[in-house]
């Protein structure tokens, strides 16, 4: 009704004027007409009759004239509601650039049209190193202001026909078309990364960012946009492992190992959930005794099929697919209920992955666990390694100062490695220093790293802070520790990683035996 109020309101006007000319046709003489009977009575004649149908006529030209004007603004109104809703549709909202959708569409259309021979078709996936520190110290404001700045630069150093597109957060994708090979688009890429390298100003704010840059080609390393994007992507997750700013082009070992990656990932969730993960056990011994102190846990995974597993292997996998915080609780049970059971005064070092550092829920999980174990806090020693602590002072200092107030003791892994400072080191407190095996590895053969070793050892000493060097497979490397003064070992000189029942067997005998790098041959 209201939508066509203006053509009922219409309509009603030619009825009620129609219905006035009638009455008025029918009360007076419009036109006099002679008749012999001058007393005829009131009648409407074909002269008025005529009169008010050229009128009715007259009104509905007027109305159909009006209805086509109105139509004409309607359509003219959708069409630019459509092209409105059509630019939004294929647009990015925020910096104006073609979206995901848009350039979707451009990319079949490259693929359905391939390039003259020996050329190909390029597809640079970008992503933005540095940018989450924008939003997160300067605000989402100023963070949407930077990528408006990185979209106007990205559209000044690209070809006329290149496509530029914003995918979403902070990644964008560019379309290069029949391009002479792999060197026009390193040029490509190497312009973006030139374009980016000046800090990005925002009011009295400077921004460093970098940027990763994922190649691939077409057709051939795809003929289909999915494929293309994809080999695009594991190309980009080369380039951000790389550094601040780099490009990477799309090899086909890289397809192997995405999708072996994918297959020890999915193999990890079903051993989380069978229970088929295992902690072992590596003494931590008391160099002038050879006494065994306690024992680092370590992780270790005996697949039926891919052999045994190094940590350093399936630990970033689970770090990368959220399965970290499962893993860690598993082996932090097993290993709190394995060490319960031993002498009350072995501790249990294990190592806490930097992603859990942000993780609000771990220290209360850790608590129940003890709890639950029946494990004094005490004879808990988490470590955190340099380079994590140094990364996030913040989150760090959150997340163990919960557990260091409730007993629980921290050491700070690979100490030497990190950058750290005197700074970190009273900010962040914590009980134990382990030196990196990197130092101890040559300190027998370089006299910068036994100098640094020897340095370290001071500084843990001034600082009433316990120090454990790791890695030590020598007989002279334990000889120079001892005389520098370090009073706690771990390495293969004295035992690798053992069984539970081993470990067990060791800490009842409590003797770690130098010389062949079996301790167990002491035990009974």
């Amino acid at each position: 009704m209201v939508r066509h109020r203006v053509r009922i309101m219409d309509g009603f006007s030619i009825i009620l004027l129609t219905c006035l000319l009638i009455y008025y046709c029918f009360e007076y003489e419009v036109f006099e007409a002679f008749s012999r009977d001058d007393a005829r009575g009131k009648s409407i004649d074909l002269n008025e009759m005529l009169l008010i149908s050229s009128f009715v006529l007259g009104c509905m030209v007027i109305f159909t004239i009006r209805r086509l004007r109105e139509q004409k603004k309607e359509t003219r109104r959708r069409v630019a509601a459509e092209q409105e809703v059509r630019a939004l549709a294929y647009h990015d909202a925020l910096t104006g650039l073609p979206n995901r959708r848009s350039f979707d569409d451009a990319l079949l259309a490259a693929v359905n049209s391939p390039p003259r021979a020996g050329g190909s078709h390029a597809v640079l996936l970008l992503d933005l190193n540095g940018f989450k520190r924008v939003n997160d110290v300067f605000g989402h404001a100023v963070g949407d202001e930077v990528l408006i700045r990185v979209a106007g630069y990205l559209n000044a150093c690209l070809r006329e026909d290149d496509l530029v597109a914003r995918l979403g957060g902070d990644e964008f994708a560019i379309l290069s078309k029949h391009l002479s090979g792999p060197e026009a688009a390193t040029s490509i890429a190497l312009r973006v990364i030139e374009c980016l390298a000046s800090p990005v100003t925002t009011g009295d704010a400077r921004h460093l960012i970098g940027v990763g840059i994922g190649i691939a080609l077409a057709p051939q390393d795809g003929t289909t946009p999915a494929e293309v994007l994809r080999k695009a992507d594991i190309a980009l997750y080369r380039a951000k492992s790389r550094g601040y700013s780099d490009l990477c082009f799309f090899e086909e070992d890289m397809d192997v190992h995405v999708r072996e990656r994918h297959r020890v990932e999915q193999e990890l969730l079903a051993a989380l959930d069978e229970g088929r993960l295992q902690a072992f056990y590596q003494p931590l011994v008391e160099l002038k005794s050879r006494q065994i102190r306690g024992f680092e846990a370590l992780a270790r995974w005996n697949h039926p099929f891919l052999e045994d597993l190094s940590p350093d292997r399936f630990i970033p996998i689970a770090e990368e697919s959220g399965l970290i915080g499962r893993l860690t609780d598993q082996l932090l049970e097993q290993a709190c209920t394995d060490v319960a059971g031993w002498p009350g005064d072995v501790v249990l070092a294990f190592n806490v992955s930097p992603t859990l550092l942000h993780d609000s829920e771990f220290p209360t999980r850790v608590l129940a666990i003890l709890a639950r174990s029946g494990l004094p806090s005490w004879r808990l020693e988490l470590e955190i390694t340099e380079s994590a602590m140094v990364k996030d002072l913040k989150a760090a200092q959150e997340c163990l100062g919960l557990l260091r107030a409730a007993g629980v003791k921290i050491a700070l892994d690979d100490f030497g490695t990190g950058y750290s400072s005197l700074y970190h080191l009273r900010n962040f407190k914590v009980d134990r220093l382990k030196i990196d095996r990197s130092f101890i590895e040559s300190m027998s053969t370089d006299k910068d790293s036994a100098a640094i070793v020897r340095a370290l050892v001071g500084l843990g000493a001034g600082l009433g802070l316990e120090v454990t060097a790791e890695g030590v497979e020598t007989g002279e490397q334990a000889r120079l520790l001892e005389e520098q003064g370090c009073a706690q070992v771990q390495g293969f000189l004295f035992s690798e990683a053992v069984s539970s029942r081993e470990a067990s067997q060791l800490v009842f005998s409590r003797w770690a035996k130098e010389g062949e790098g079996d301790a167990l041959a002491s035990a009974p």
